[in-house]
């Protein structure tokens, strides 16, 4: 039991670090350029995006042995869109005006192939225990990867980080004002930040940063 909860540990940290879907397997490009252009917008396509990767991997792992080999990744497709669907009427419900900025990008999640990867390479062939480590693992990367874009270019672009919803003590009016209001009045933030350009840049250096660190710690192993 203890080797297997191990196993379970480390495939939760590998979705994290190691096997991060957007900073080391590159996968969810779209939204990850599309809509980090603020925190909330990160934030709420990360929850989203967990949400379905955790129902997913259960649904497939819990009838993995039901599923025939040649009608799986139809079958994995109608449950990523059944709970795409239930995740955007949520966000629709309790963050409209996020989900209305996120546009069709929530539904997009249906074809990200970061989802229909986990349900394929660790749901069908695993317990429920190990499917769930690895959706965890793989939606909170994703939203850390997400978060990492969306502080930096908020930041830059706006001088402000913005949430889904007001918190009190710390965000009362739903955004911190991080750098001085006359920032963007002045014409110092860079508006190329907020623009599609910017999160090409971004992520640039993001994953270069990440590959130079990767580099050192597995050069001093």
């Amino acid at each position: 039991m203890a080797d297997e909860n191990g196993s379970n540990l480390k495939q939760f940290t590998d979705g994290i670090v190691n096997n991060n879907p957007v900073l080391v397997q590159l996968l969810g490009m779209c939204p990850m350029l599309a809509i980090t252009n603020s925190v909330a917008n990160a934030l709420v396509m990360g929850a989203a995006a967990t949400f379905v990767v955790v129902m997913s991997n259960t649904i497939t792992s819990l009838l993995r042995n039901l599923i025939k080999p040649h009608v799986r990744i139809l079958i994995f497709t109608l449950t990523i869109a059944t709970f795409v669907t239930i995740a955007d009427f949520l966000l629709k419900a309790f963050v409209y005006d996020v989900a209305m900025k996120l546009g069709p990008f929530i539904p997009l999640i249906i074809v990200n192939c970061m989802i229909i990867c986990r349900a394929e390479v660790v749901a069908i062939r695993n317990g429920l225990a190990r499917s769930l480590a690895d959706a965890f693992g793989i939606g909170i990367g994703f939203t850390f990867a997400l978060l990492i874009l969306g502080v930096i270019r908020e930041l830059l672009g706006a001088g402000t980080w913005t949430f889904p919803f007001p918190i009190p003590g710390i965000a009362p009016e739903g955004f911190i004002q991080i750098m001085p209001s006359s920032f963007a009045d002045n014409g110092h933030n860079w508006v190329i930040m907020v623009l599609p350009p910017g999160a090409f840049l971004t992520l640039g250096v993001v994953i270069g940063v990440v590959n130079w660190i990767r580099s050192k710690s597995e050069g001093g192993a």
